[in-house]
Order: C-alpha cells, then sequence, then structure tokens
C-alpha cells in the first residue's frame, strides 16, 4: 500500500526577516568601525528622518543642524540596539526625543508662536486653487503644527503625515495606542480650529 508524503522545503526567510538580518548586520559593521557602514546607514535614514524633524520644528536649517545630533546619538547609542525593533523604528525614536528636547529648550527660551497664523490665507481644497495658494496654505498647516502640545504634534506628525499606524507611533513615542489616538485626535481637532481663523 503505496503511502503519499509530503514533500518539506526547508523555511526561506521572507522580505522582513532578510531586511532585518541585513539591518543587524550593518549595525554590527557600524560597532566593528568598518569603513562606509555608518555612512551607508545615514544614507539609509537621513532622508526620512530630516523630512520628521522639518515637519516637527517647521525650519530646514534647524532640521539640519539637528539631523547631525540624531545621528551623532546614533553613533554613541548603537550599543543599545538590541534588534527587538527595526532599526528604523528605533532610530526614529532616538530622533523623536532629540526633536522634542530641542522644542522644549526652544520654547523655554523664547516662548510659543500665538499669533502666526493671521498673515495669509488657508484653503480648504488646495486642488482647486493657484499654485501660490497651496504655499501659502502649507506654511499656515506648518505655523499650526507649530502651535500643537508637543504630544499632539508629535503623534500627529508621525501618524498622519509619515503614514505610521497607531501602534507604531505609541512604539515611537513610547506611549499606548490608545494616547496616541488620543493625541491625534486632539491635534486634528486644534488644528481645525486655529486654521478657521482664516475664513
Amino acid at each position: 500500500m503505496a503511502t503519499s508524503k509530503m514533500t518539506m522545503h526547508p523555511s526561506v526567510p521572507g522580505p522582513a526577516e532578510g531586511a532585518r538580518a541585513a539591518e543587524l548586520a550593518l549595525v554590527e559593521r557600524c560597532r566593528r568601525g568598518e569603513l562606509g557602514a555608518f555612512e551607508e546607514l545615514y544614507r539609509a535614514h537621513a532622508g526620512r528622518l530630516f523630512s520628521l524633524a522639518c515637519r516637527m520644528l517647521g525650519n530646514p536649517a534647524d532640521a539640519e543642524d539637528l539631523l547631525q545630533d540624531i545621528f551623532l546619538a546614533a553613533h554613541r547609542k548603537l550599543d543599545s540596539f538590541r534588534g527587538e525593533a527595526a532599526l528604523g523604528t528605533w532610530l526614529y525614536r532616538l530622533a523623536t526625543n532629540q526633536i522634542l528636547d530641542h522644542v522644549r529648550s526652544r520654547a523655554a527660551r523664547a516662548g510659543q508662536i500665538t499669533d502666526g497664523l493671521e498673515d495669509a490665507t488657508v484653503l480648504a481644497d488646495a486642488g482647486e486653487h493657484r499654485l501660490g495658494d497651496r504655499a501659502i496654505a502649507r506654511i499656515d498647516l506648518e505655523r499650526a503644527l507649530a502651535q500643537l502640545p508637543e504630544g499632539c504634534r508629535a503623534a500627529f506628525v508621525l501618524h498622519d503625515v509619515e503614514g505610521l499606524e497607531h501602534r507604531e507611533v505609541a512604539d515611537v513615542l513610547g506611549i499606548a495606542e490608545g494616547t496616541s489616538k488620543s493625541q491625534v485626535h486632539k491635534a486634528r481637532l486644534r488644528l481645525r480650529a486655529l486654521l478657521a481663523r482664516k475664513w
């Protein structure tokens, strides 16, 4: 009596496992001081972290300066990276903390801007208006973002602008997923109120 045999294939790592292994290998190369390894890490993540810093600070020059600080901190703290989270998530968490520290110190020195929305016109549907009007609307949104409380702004930027899921936002900011949802909701309400002044 013939018995059918199931062919067992060795498990092949999927794309996620392969990416994680490559990240860990890159981190290990950085730790060993291998020439070009940290530059490779920088090139892979600098664009996204610069975008994050720009949106949270509202100033490309400050963002550029802070990006250097973020990667200096990453270089110093690479030994603490254990691979429990993706390297990008670890860097996001580190970058967010650096940015929030910078915002806190800047706010302590200069105070929060409270009337920056009174100079330009916000348009509800930028698709129907001229390019110049869209630029004004974007500037107004950036100014409104700058007025949000730190926690709301960070959660809003990470979720609504950068496209992270709430669980990822929670992981990056070290908060509960429910807190992320609440912060994003509050940020949206506050932004609507700020931008409504333009009408």
